[in-house]
Formats: C-alpha cells, structure tokens, sequence
C-alpha cells in the first residue's frame, strides 16, 4: 500500500498580495478553503507548512495540523521538504505540494493526481487544464508543454513550462495548475540541486528539475482553478467560492 502526504506551504510574505493567505473567503482565510479541500480528497494527511505563528494558530484553531518551518525557502518546494523531515510518520511514499492560494481547487483533482502517481512510474508528477485564446498569451498564466494531447487517462511527459513565448501556437499546451506530488526521493533530490538559469529567468520552480533532467508528467483537469496572486483574483474567486 502506497502512503502519500499532502503538504501546504505558505507564508504572509507575498509581495503582490500581503497576507494573503489569511485574506477571508466567505468568512473563511484563504488557506482554510485550501485546507478543508485537501482534507476531502482523503489522499493522505494534511499538513500546513508555514514560518508564521499566525497561521500556524489559525490552521490550529481549524482542527488541522500545522509545521512550524524556517522562514528563509527559496520557494514552497524548499519548504514542503522541511516540513516532510518533521514529520513523525516517515512511511510515505508521496508528497503532494498543493500551493496555498488555490481555494476553488476540486478535490477531484487531488484525488486524481495521487491516483496517477501510484499507477505509473514518475518522480514528479502535476496537472493542467485546457487553455483558452484569451490565456494564451497572458504572462500571469504559466503553461505547460506536453508530448502530445492530453485525454482523460493519459500521463504525459512535461516538455517545457513558460510563461510567454515568442511564436507561440497552442499546440499541446495547457494551463499549468499549482499542485505537484513527488515521491520522497525525487522531493529529497530536488532541494539539494542549485537554482537553474531558466527557473532564476522565468521565475518557475519546475525548471530546476527540468534542467537536471527529472522526469515531470502531466495529467489532465477538467477544471481550472484560479491562483490568487491579485486583489483582482481574490474579487473572481469570491465569486467563485
């Protein structure tokens, strides 16, 4: 049997969006709604990562469980693998790093990469949605490039991940979702690689492992959920939500 982990790193410290994982959702922060959809999904168990003692408190207070982490990562993979050395169960096989600004996430789509990762071969695995002629070039969407089309079933190797492209046609590329399962050894040979040219250029943590070659594969999503970067983007998902 195969035992996987869903980590959820977070941190006040945003630049474009201050706090906002605190920021309330019907009432609710922003990092409970992402919470509660992982706990849903009845993958594993949940844990938030965090350097910050109000968050920590309020994950707490919400009947989850909270890892106190350092607050210098270079980014949330960096702080899911702090989390995952703390943990008292190292029986896991997966680690799910689920980014702590998706609240609209479907916990179908948790469901279905964990599912993914245990019936194939791969060291990291994540997902993406269909993208429309509106998203294509807009810079705050990060795309991902696949082998071919993706369907239902299917598993496919990430060819390259990028924000904007000159020339770019929509051929085999997808909205890239912020969600990544690892198994613990490819998330342990991960943290210890240095910063890649291209993850430092195009601001994509992915990259580091593209450019050592570690294998990422993409499944498909039926659904797009919004990544809260913006006050504009907490005012959609609030409708959303």
């Amino acid at each position: 049997m195969k035992n996987t982990a869903i980590i959820i790193p977070t941190r006040l410290g945003a630049k474009r969006l201050p706090n906002k994982p605190l920021a309330k959702i019907n009432n609710i922060p922003m990092i409970i709604h992402v919470l509660n959809r992982a706990k849903e999904s009845n993958v594993g168990e949940v844990f938030v990562a965090t350097p910050d003692d109000e968050i920590y408190d309020i994950v707490k207070k919400n009947g989850g469980q909270a890892i106190l982490t350092l607050n210098d990562h270079p980014n949330g993979t960096s702080r899911t693998f702090e989390a995952f050395t703390k943990l008292k169960d190292k029986k896991i096989d997966f680690i799910i790093n689920l980014q702590g600004d998706l609240p609209a996430i479907q916990t179908q789509c948790i469901k279905k990469l964990s599912q993914l990762m245990i019936e194939n071969e791969c060291q990291i695995g994540t997902l993406a949605s269909s993208l429309n002629k509106d998203e294509i070039h807009d810079k705050n969407i990060v795309k991902v490039k696949v082998e071919e089309k993706l369907q239902e079933d299917n598993f496919l190797k990430a060819i390259d991940f990028f924000r904007t492209k000159k020339n770019l046609e929509n051929k085999n590329i997808y909205h890239h979702i912020g969600i990544y399962a690892f198994t613990k050894d490819a998330l342990a040979q991960y943290v210890k690689l240095s910063r890649s040219e291209l993850e430092v250029e195009r601001n994509l943590e992915q990259m580091r492992a593209m450019e050592n070659n570690m294998v990422i594969k993409v499944g498909l999503s039926h659904s797009t959920p919004l990544s809260v970067d913006t006050e504009l983007d907490l005012i959609k998902v609030m409708k959303q939500l």
